[in-house]
């Protein structure tokens, strides 16, 4: 029996593969004999000492998890400053670990997830307490650095694809009496993966989606407008994609909420609306507009086999990096050949991944900056190949899963997260 306990937990937005992560974790501990629990609701849990033990958990539900959506255990949007800044609350991770003799962190998130990994690991050798921190890589913005791709990604890429050309072909159909320009808006705050996903969806320049906003290039209005005008002349309707992470020329969000969120983020306000307020306005066109928020991230049911894959491979090396020894570090995703699409994992040091972005390349757009090109054409469609359908009920829905979630005693006193 290997010595200690493996803790795993959730952070950031969730996708529709995260829990297949989380089930490879846990299988993969199992079999190598390691007890395994799980943080509620993230590091939340972890300072909480709010722990569930899946042992308690039945082999078929574990099994399960990998086809269900959100997050099994919770996850959170909890970020924790500089070691200096917050060490209280690192100290009380690690006095959480030492009180469970959690020697294995694997901690399923994206930068800021990366970052508190890495600061974890540098402050157990630092209380003398070994413990093995292993980053595992999840964001649908596809953002992180080192990483060819991000699991999450090829799912929600697919699902903002099909619902762009599904939704362009209805446009389409009532364009001659009803809205002549759609605009779609995807996640992205600095980062147009998945507007770029978006351009799948058709091949020529008549096949929708026709504009592309992408938030690395900065939003020209009068420009814009003239070719929404141009394109409903010439084919009758437009479709637009755009990232809400759009930008004014002065850096600036074109949707900027004025608030911030819990990782220090500009909340934004919805850039859709904004367009679509805006081409009414100044066109005088109809407009419909769509923001398919929480749906491009939580949709199981048309989840690509490719990022299915990505995720539970990651989770399986995730747990064997930590039991060979590895530490501060994340399984990252190495392309190797595109046609046909080859790829490995391989061990990338969380201080190379943790607060760096990873944006579109230049070659990925178009040079009038409305579009994608084929380089980025052939990065993306591997991405959304296959379909790794969930088990259907007998009610015609999905057969989804919840864990029982019995929860480890404490062993601390109390813990309070105040606000700072």
């Amino acid at each position: 029996m290997r010595k200690g306990k493996l803790l795993y937990a959730q952070s950031g937005g969730v996708t529709a593969v995260i829990n297949a992560t989380a089930s490879a974790v846990i299988q993969t501990a199992r079999a190598h004999g390691v007890r395994t629990l799980a943080a509620r609701n993230g590091i939340i849990g972890v300072l909480r000492e709010e722990l569930y033990d899946t042992g308690k958990e039945s082999p078929a539900t574990i099994r399960a998890l990998a086809h269900t959506p959100g997050g099994a255990f919770g996850s959170c949007r909890f970020k924790l400053k500089s070691i200096e800044a917050d060490r209280e609350r690192y100290a009380r991770l690690i006095e959480v670990c030492r009180a469970h003799d959690i020697r294995y962190f694997l901690y399923n998130g994206g930068n800021d997830s990366a970052d508190t990994s890495n600061k974890v690991s540098q402050l157990a050798a630092e209380f003398g307490w070994e413990m093995h921190c292993i980053g595992v890589p999840k964001t649908v913005d596809n953002d992180l650095a080192v990483t060819d791709c991000c699991p999450g990604f090829g799912s929600a890429a697919k699902y903002t694809a099909v619902s762009v050309r599904e939704a362009s072909l209805d446009v389409a159909a009532m364009a001659e009496s009803s809205t002549k320009v759609f605009v779609y808006e995807v996640m992205g705050r600095h980062a147009g993966w998945l507007a770029a996903a978006g351009g799948l969806a058709g091949t020529g320049p008549d096949e929708a989606p026709h504009l592309i906003l992408f938030p690395e290039r900065p939003f020209d209005q009068a420009d814009f407008l003239a070719r929404v005008r141009a394109t409903v002349a010439r084919v009758g309707h437009c479709v637009v994609v755009v990232s809400e992470g759009l930008k004014q020329p002065d850096g600036r969000f074109v949707a900027e909420g004025g608030t911030k969120d819990a990782f220090g983020h500009s909340q934004l306000g919805g850039v859709g609306p904004t367009l679509a307020a805006l081409v009414k306005d100044e066109l005088g066109l109809k407009v419909h507009w769509t923001v398919p928020d929480y749906l491009q991230r939580s949709a199981r049911h048309l989840a690509s086999q490719t990022d299915f894959e990505h995720a539970v491979a990651v989770g399986k090396a995730a747990v064997e990096y930590a039991l060979s020894g590895m530490n501060a570090v994340m399984p990252a995703i190495v392309r190797t050949s595109d046609a046909p699409y080859r790829w490995r994992l391989a061990p990338a040091p969380l201080a190379k991944v943790a607060n760096h972005e990873k944006t579109m390349p230049k070659s990925f757009i178009r040079k009038d900056g409305y579009g994608i090109t084929e380089a980025c054409r052939r990065y993306l469609e591997p991405l959304i190949r296959g379909e790794a359908y969930p088990p259907y009920a007998r009610d015609g829905l999905p057969d989804y899963r919840q864990i029982k979630g019995v929860r480890v005693p404490k062993r601390l006193p109390e813990y309070r997260i105040e606000d700072r």
